[in-house]
């Protein structure tokens, strides 16, 4: 079983910084090969927006936040990290952690992990 606990959402400003973190636990280290953040407002499709796949080297991001959000690991806790600079108000969204067993980096766009947190809000303010 996978547990993942996010944290580090909260309200800022346009042109802020924010970082997330996932805590993932699991009696099966091969269940969190590929860890990542998704984000989902009212009324849309949860959307794919960072993936690292630590063990094969592999970091992908949508395009809407390249350049702007980093996202990272340590693998002595078993954390996962998106800093996220130069917030715009369309970052808003709930921010979920995801991991599965696959590598789906690569498909950041469309693929959907098996294992998800809860959830932490962002907002950012114009």
């Amino acid at each position: 079983q996978v547990q993942l606990a996010e944290s580090g959402g909260g309200l800022v400003q346009t042109g802020d910084s924010l970082r997330l973190s996932c805590a993932a636990s699991s009696k099966d280290p091969f269940s969190t090969k590929a860890i990542g953040w998704f984000r989902q407002t009212p009324g849309k499709e949860r959307e794919g927006v960072a993936c690292i796949d630590s063990g094969d080297g592999i970091i992908e991001y949508v395009d809407s936040v390249k350049g702007r959000f980093t996202i990272s690991s340590d693998n002595t806790d078993n954390t996962i990290y998106l800093q996220m600079n130069a917030l715009k108000p369309e970052d808003t969204a709930a921010y979920y952690c995801a991991a599965d067993r696959l590598s789906w980096c690569r498909h950041v766009s469309s693929y959907k992990p098996d294992y998800w947190g809860q959830g932490t809000q962002v907002t950012v303010s114009s």
